[in-house]
């Protein structure tokens, strides 16, 4: 009886020994990659994105009057009526280098006045030539808004921009406009796109 039950034992002991082999020589389980982990990495890198086998797509094309001109150029070729025998992208490429001297490159002294404000807008060369180029025709856009009421003077280097509610009593509208200021109502309105897409295409 003794025997068996020394062989017992021995049979159990040696059972618990293999068990702690094989456990400690079993592979740890696999942790969920963490997000921009190594395995997070090599996921990717098995699964490119769209653009990955040649040249990785961009956002933005380096610069924004090229940016502008390729988005153009873009609109121009899905269409099927495009006269490329009248399209002029110089003259628009001329006037993107307008707008840089304007929003850039132009000294604006602001004043309030009764409703609304008063900006004079003056630079030299070139800048002056895109103050009168830019300003005298935004004005008249500004003036068929609901909203504003705009007109202009020519003043030595520039122009005086005047913008006042057509609602002289609304005080919501004046605080606007004033708060836009010269830049600021320089965005006003929806024309921009479709001057810039017209002017391409070789008309105004």
């Amino acid at each position: 009886m003794r025997s068996v039950l020394v062989i017992v034992a021995s049979v159990v002991v040696t059972a618990m020994f293999a068990g702690h082999t094989v456990l400690a020589q079993s592979p740890p389980a696999a942790h969920p990659a963490m997000p921009g982990g190594a395995s997070s990495h090599h996921h990717q890198m098995r699964h490119p994105g769209p653009g990955a086998a040649g040249a990785p797509e961009l956002a933005q094309a380096g610069q924004d009057a090229f940016g502008a001109i390729a988005e153009i150029v873009g609109v121009l070729d899905a269409d099927p009526t495009t006269d490329w025998s009248r399209v002029n992208l110089e003259r628009l490429r001329q006037h993107l280098i307008d707008m840089h001297e304007v929003v850039l490159r132009a000294d604006v002294k602001q004043a309030p006045v009764p409703g609304g404000l008063a900006m004079e807008v003056t630079g030299t060369g070139r800048t002056e030539r895109a103050i009168l180029a830019m300003v005298l025709p935004h004005a008249a856009e500004l003036d068929g808004m609901s909203a504003y009421a705009a007109k202009t003077e020519t003043i030595p280097g520039g122009v005086r921009l005047t913008v006042t509610a057509k609602n002289a009593g609304d005080a919501g509208v004046v605080a606007r406009l004033r708060g836009l200021g010269f830049i600021g109502l320089l965005t006003e309105g929806g024309h921009h796109r479709p001057h810039h897409l017209a002017m391409a295409r070789g008309g105004r």
